[in-house]
């Protein structure tokens, strides 16, 4: 018996880890093969990869992302291959088998919860006896009734075999994201999660790990996802993994989910001392800050402890954290909404992901629906209209929001902009993202794409149509942003150069005769990707090396602007976070701390390539030090 498992993966570069786990289970007994898809991939060019395989058995694994896609599928392949069993498992059609085989015909069995045990029974019984009564934890077709079986105990996760020693995996290790458990279960309830329905935490045995880790980073592993719902929750087992990790990390990314208020000092303390910067990457779902709304859907959470978490992550500079947010939650409402946006952006993570409630099948908040006014999609990811308290309208407006969001704050494309429209023109960085994601909409700008220097004549479209204040600063500020997003230098910029070329000639003349420029104490110099705080610190250019440097090598190498105030000065009132910038009522405000202008003018210096890392070196050299 021929059995191929397949599932539609989101991108190419993601990999299931469920297939993975049915095979290792069950190849010792039967011929499975794995077949991964995209959902960009047309149907009939799956359909047709899996009929040249001849399989007896397809089983899908099956996810929000990927149903639709797949119910299509299995209308084809019913047509192509009648005599096939289909079989599906995973979250998506678990917690509701009758309405998935009532929606699909072409559906032949469904596999409930963990399917390691049950889908191994489902093969045997499909080879002998058919006695599909005694494969619990499945549902069935007998004649025109749909069986559901009673659940199967949960696995003992220690009895399970690897799914990560496949031989055919090794050439894709560094190219795709590997995806590794440590624990199944989740110890919170929250009401809009699947993860609330299982009821405790099972773990693998901690040395297994281990050596399942170490096989994958000697093997080429770039990016390794943890899927656990809670990795901190057991703060002995998340100590010593990540002191594991630390030790024989191998240049390999670790991606966790966390919740930061449970997050215990001396874990925080560990990780800022001897967390490699880069190796760590914390996702903390926040969702709101809303009292109430937090009671409604049973998640418990201190946001004082989360806020302290996140900002001391964010001192030790050596993790990133990216922090979610939902919109559409029990009486959380526009203005409600705009508060909860502000108060997890004052904390200034490296991503905040604005995502939209979801009514998941088997949630609790999906069977309380009717309760709050929900009206939601039909269909897969059943993404909310409407509340009680957030029309479609409002919706609408966050979705403008969100798409800014994406490209303004997550990009990291201008990020010394940014700061400073929230610090000194905007009420709050919810005010700046609404206001110009309206203004993106109102344009169009949607329904076409953008190049990098889209980016920035969009923005200074808006603040110049807007009327904003101070454009010198912003103009400048984004020339900065402009140059730090190249790894050479630009051939163009997308503003008329203030320099002409005598006087780009002459700037290059004074910085090659007196070198020293470049290494006095009061030159601020710093890497792309550095804060702003770093930046304004005045830190000297300390690894450039100044002997040699001529001005063919600067013309090749050097990009060149004047701004007219003070760089330093600018990029010091931006620095920090931002503390009382939220607030429901509009009670957030621009900073009044306006950098004075005085007259004195920056020249900025860009140097690309002057090491491995290609990252651009800054300078700001004040003009009449350089012309003195």
């Amino acid at each position: 018996m021929k059995v191929v498992l397949a599932t539609l993966n989101a991108k190419y570069i993601h990999t299931s880890l469920a297939i993975r786990l049915l095979k290792a289970y069950s190849q010792h007994e039967f011929d499975i093969r794995l077949s991964e898809y995209t959902i960009k991939d047309p149907v009939m060019n799956i359909a047709s990869d899996l009929f040249g395989q001849a399989p007896d058995v397809i089983g899908f694994s099956c996810y929000i992302w990927n149903i639709e896609e797949t119910v299509k599928l299995i209308g084809i392949l019913k047509k192509i291959m009648p005599d096939v069993s289909i079989v599906l498992g995973g979250p998506e059609v678990s917690y509701e088998p009758l309405y998935w085989m009532n929606r699909e015909p072409g559906i032949d069995f469904i596999v409930c919860g963990d399917g390691e045990e049950t889908f191994h029974h489902l093969l045997q019984e499909l080879r002998d006896g058919r006695k599909f009564h005694f494969v619990y934890g499945a549902a069935y077709r007998k004649g025109e009734e749909v069986i559901v079986n009673p659940p199967r105990p949960k696995s003992d996760l220690n009895t399970l075999p690897t799914p990560h020693r496949f031989p055919e995996d090794l050439q894709d290790l560094g190219k795709r994201i590997t995806y590794f458990e440590t624990s199944r279960g989740c110890p919170f309830n929250c009401q809009f999660c699947l993860s609330s329905i299982e009821v405790g935490v099972r773990y693998y045995d901690i040395e297994r790990v281990k050596a399942d880790l170490l096989y994958l980073i000697k093997n080429g592993a770039k990016t390794i996802k943890f899927l656990d719902r809670t990795f901190n929750i057991n703060r002995e087992y998340a100590l010593e993994m990540f002191r594991f990790l630390i030790d024989n990390h191998g240049g390999c990314v670790f991606q966790f989910e966390i919740t930061a208020d449970i997050m215990r000092p001396e874990v925080l303390d560990f990780l800022a001392n001897h967390a490699p910067p880069g190796i760590f990457r914390f996702e903390i779902g926040v969702q709101s800050t809303n009292d109430e709304t937090n009671e409604l859907v049973k998640r418990r959470q201190n946001f004082a402890k989360l806020s302290r978490t996140v900002l001391k992550i964010k001192e030790s500079g050596n993790i990133d954290q990216h922090l979610d947010l939902i919109a559409g939650l029990p009486m959380e409402d526009y203005a409600t909404f705009r508060k909860t946006f502000n108060d997890v952006f004052a904390m200034e993570p490296e991503e905040l992901q604005l995502g939209f409630l979801k009514m998941l099948r088997g949630t609790g908040l999906r069977a309380q629906a009717a309760k709050y006014d929900y009206v939601y999609m039909e269909h897969a990811p059943y993404e909310i209209l409407s509340s009680h308290v957030m029309p479609f309208s409002d919706i609408v407006r966050l979705k403008r929001l969100e798409d800014v969001l994406e490209k303004y704050w997550n990009s990291h494309r201008i990020d010394h902009t940014v700061k400073y429209l929230f610090r000194h023109i905007f009420a709050s960085p919810f005010d700046f993202f609404q206001e110009f994601g309206d203004y993106w909409e109102a344009r169009g700008w949607q329904k076409i794409g953008h190049q990098l220097e889209d980016l920035f004549t969009r923005l200074n479209e808006f603040l110049l149509e807007r009327g904003t204040p101070e454009m010198e600063v912003i103009t400048g500020l984004m020339k900065l942003d402009y140059f730090l997003g190249h790894k050479y230098k630009p051939r163009k910029v997308w503003w008329e150069p203030v320099l002409g070329k005598n006087e780009w000639g002459r700037y290059l003349r004074e910085i090659a005769e007196r070198p020293q420029l470049l290494d006095d104490p009061w030159t601020l110099a710093a890497v792309s990707g550095e804060t702003a705080e770093n930046l304004a610190a005045g830190a000297p250019a300390g690894e450039m090396p100044t002997a040699g440097i001529n001005e063919r090598e600067l013309q090749k190498y050097a990009a060149l602007e004047i701004l007219p105030f003070s760089l330093t000065r600018v990029l010091s009132s931006s620095s920090g976070l931002r503390a009382g910038a939220s607030g429901a009522e509009g009670t957030g405000s621009p900073d009044t701390g306006t950098p004075p202008q005085d007259g004195e003018s920056t020249l900025l210096l860009v140097l690309y390539q002057q090491d491995e890392s290609q990252k651009p070196r800054v300078y700001d050299l004040p003009v009449q030090r350089v012309l003195q």
